[in-house]
């Protein structure tokens, strides 16, 4: 087989016998694709680019078995991200929610610029943990969404209603069904309840800009964001093939006692 040339995002790069490097990259033209990296890890090795959050041009001999890599181009490095405990963790959780919504490998048509449309925003974003929060949860609906596992946020999973959260009727609950879906009333079996302002909240994340006052400041305390978190940690769990752990690392990361604003900068820095 000849050499192809592939464009796509290093999600996650390991070892791979005892100079080589295995990588996995998810590309708009094959999905995520698993290559190995001859001599990577040499001192000097011109291979030695590939690493994760890492936007590549590669060159790649053979379709059968474990394609190898032959020349990388980098395009874009995101590694900034890790200077914070939270940016990090947010991008970890989003790319781990691209593997498993291509576990199949067939392509998902958009998902790669709309991983790096949210990985440019976390870069944006960095330092300011209320909004990294929030931009990891709508991130996670977006790829939901394009995976074909969208919440299903319009009308009540039991009746068929339109979910329209009455604001400021603090009594009003919405039951979060893992199963199923959203249902109006607040059911025992329910795995989270949500108030109108909460639903309300969740349902604007479809739009492509987070909520924000006409003051520019963001929609929500963090407790809030918090929840929202959860409802997607769950649908996950629940609806695709194995938990996101990322995404729990997050939730702990930003959950975590005795850790001031600046000493989570300063522990990434």
């Amino acid at each position: 087989m000849g050499d192809r040339r592939i464009e796509g995002l290093a999600l996650k790069v390991g070892p791979l016998g005892e100079h080589d490097r295995l990588l996995t990259l998810l590309s708009e033209t094959e999905g995520v694709t698993r290559l190995a990296v001859p001599g990577a890890r040499r001192p000097r090795s011109s291979l030695a680019a590939a690493a994760p959050l890492t936007l590549l041009e590669l060159q790649v001999g053979g379709r059968r078995g474990l394609a190898r890599v032959r020349q990388l181009k980098v395009h874009r490095s995101f590694a900034a991200l890790g200077r914070h405990l939270e940016t990090l963790a947010a991008a970890q959780s989003l790319t781990d929610l691209c593997l498993q919504l291509s576990a199949d490998e067939d392509p998902i048509q958009g998902l790669l610029p709309m991983l790096i449309l949210h990985l440019e925003r976390l870069e944006a974003l960095s330092g300011h943990r209320d909004a990294v929060l929030a931009s990891a949860v709508q991130g996670s609906i977006h790829l939901l969404t394009l995976g074909g596992y969208s919440l299903p946020l319009q009308s009540c999973c039991r009746t068929g209603e339109p979910l329209n959260p009455p604001i400021g009727q603090w009594h009003w609950r919405c039951s979060l069904l893992p199963e199923d879906g959203f249902a109006i009333g607040s059911l025992p079996e329910a795995r989270l309840k949500l108030n109108p302002s909460e639903l309300a909240l969740l349902q604007r994340l479809s739009r492509s800009d987070l909520p924000r006052r006409q003051d520019g400041t963001l929609m929500g305390p963090v407790r809030v964001w918090l929840r929202l978190l959860t409802v997607v940690e769950i649908w996950v769990r629940t609806h695709l093939p194995r938990r996101c752990r990322a995404l729990a690392m997050l939730h702990e990361t930003l959950t975590m006692p005795g850790l001031s604003d600046h000493d989570r900068d300063a522990t990434g820095s």
